[in-house]
């Protein structure tokens, strides 16, 4: 009945009930709009600006790629400054930098000829041994041993060794000037790995006490480096000689035109540390068709022919040909067996407590000088004190430890055994002003053992 009754009230009803539908379907329409459109921002937001730019049509297309270009330009610039900021504390990890007072030789004046390196600190670690003998295996112009011998007046034996007959010349006439009454002093025409029989000839009373102190600096002096007749430098026209004894046989001509590729190859790789050592190998043999290489200016012309201005110039060849002359020294000279032979029979001729103190000058030489310490002194590769040593061991190794840095302020870390103690666990390198004075010094390590 009601539907007779109220049929305007009913029609009014139904068309406010889909009204109302209509309004709610909307706001729900409009409410995912702005979800929707919320989302899309949020996800803009998190794009780099290129995208953000494209999208907005604020950029044309070559001044996007310019700006994406600069963007990987300074990351690639920040990468390359946080690894050579990883490198340069990496190194100082690896390592003890001298804070002494650089000194250039024993008056204080530098020689005209030849620049001692590290001497004070050569002269610290000898400071608290008493050094009634001395051998020198590399004397040079003798400046670390010039001031060996004012710095001590108990010495009584002292040895100098060397290869070359202009340095023992040179050498022979500063500790001639040097000498007194009590001092007994030889300089000797030989290499330092015939250091016992160098000892035996000339001194035979120390091979039953032992020698108290040892130093081998094995960079080439000023002397062989300025005489373009040796062949040692880059810049200099000579033979490709590079023989530290003039005397021996083999010369750095012999291996660049004779030795096989394959031997070649090995030297550049391993003693030069060449990274493109096979291009060089194939070059070097292929120019021996051709007559060969007989100068270190023509090796040089080899090498600056294959460094283009794009890759490094002046530098880049400098570098490369550095490299390359050294693998061929240590070849000529059989460097690192005869250091490894040397650093054996050195240890043995030490007397207990005498100390043995070594010079390098590049990561072969110190790589040989820090393995060969370690085996002297009966350590395995693998193996590391703490691991290997019972506790009664380890109280006597702390105690030498405590004994030796509170004695000596430049002693940091040690390594120990029941042979000797290597007095620095991290080498140690010149200081900031020594490596400005002295550009020689800037590669330099000292390493040295203490036998017990």
């Amino acid at each position: 009945m009601s539907k007779y009754i109220f049929p305007r009230w009913r029609k009014r009803h139904e068309k406010k009930r889909d009204m109302a539908g209509v309004i709610r379907v909307k706001q729900m329409f409009l409410c995912s709009s702005i979800l929707a459109s919320n989302n899309i921002n949020k996800s803009l937001s998190r794009l780099p600006r290129r995208s953000i730019s494209v999208t907005a049509g604020n950029l044309s297309s070559s001044e996007t790629k310019k700006k994406e270009k600069e963007k990987r330009k300074r990351r690639k610039e920040i990468e390359v400054a946080r690894a050579t900021a990883e490198a340069v504390v990496n190194k100082e990890k690896r390592r003890t930098r001298s804070s002494r007072d650089y000194e250039i030789g024993g008056d204080g004046e530098a020689p005209s000829s030849h620049v001692p390196v590290m001497l004070g600190e050569v002269m610290d670690v000898f400071a608290s041994v008493r050094l009634r003998s001395f051998v020198d295996c590399t004397l040079g112009a003798a400046g670390h041993s010039s001031s060996i011998i004012q710095s001590h007046s108990e010495l009584k034996h002292f040895v100098g060794m060397d290869v070359d007959p202009v340095a023992r010349k040179l050498a022979h006439f500063h500790i001639d000037s040097l000498m007194h009454p009590t001092l007994k002093a030889s300089v000797v025409l030989k290499n330092f790995k015939y250091i016992k029989s160098a000892v035996a000839d000339t001194h035979p009373e120390l091979l039953d006490v032992g020698v108290d102190g040892i130093l081998m600096d094995l960079g080439m002096s000023s002397m062989q480096v300025n005489n373009p007749e040796r062949g040692f430098s880059v810049l200099q026209q000579g033979p490709l000689d590079m023989r530290m004894d003039p005397q021996a046989s083999l010369t750095a001509e012999d291996i660049v035109n004779s030795w096989p590729e394959s031997e070649l190859g090995r030297v550049l790789r391993e003693y030069g540390e060449e990274s493109n050592w096979h291009l060089l190998q194939t070059r070097i043999v292929k120019a021996r068709l051709s007559g060969g290489l007989h100068s270190t200016g023509d090796l040089v012309d080899l090498i600056r022919s294959m460094s283009p201005p794009s890759r490094g110039g002046r530098q880049g060849w400098i570098k490369t040909a550095t490299r390359v002359f050294q693998g061929l020294r240590i070849a000529v000279n059989d460097e690192l067996k005869t250091l490894q032979n040397a650093l054996y029979s050195s240890f043995d001729v030490l007397s207990p407590g005498g100390r043995l103190a070594v010079i390098s000058f590049h990561s072969l030489e110190d790589r040989v000088v820090k393995q060969t310490f370690l085996d002297i002194l009966g350590f395995q590769r693998e193996e590391t004190s703490t691991e290997t040593s019972v506790k009664p061991e380890r109280q006597i190794e702390e105690s030498i430890d405590k004994e030796l840095k509170e004695r000596e302020a430049w002693i940091k870390q040690t390594v120990i055994s029941s042979k000797g103690v290597i007095l620095t666990k991290r080498p140690i390198t010149p200081s900031e002003e020594e490596e400005k004075l002295n550009r020689r010094a800037r590669s330099a390590k000292l390493r040295v053992v203490q036998k017990l």
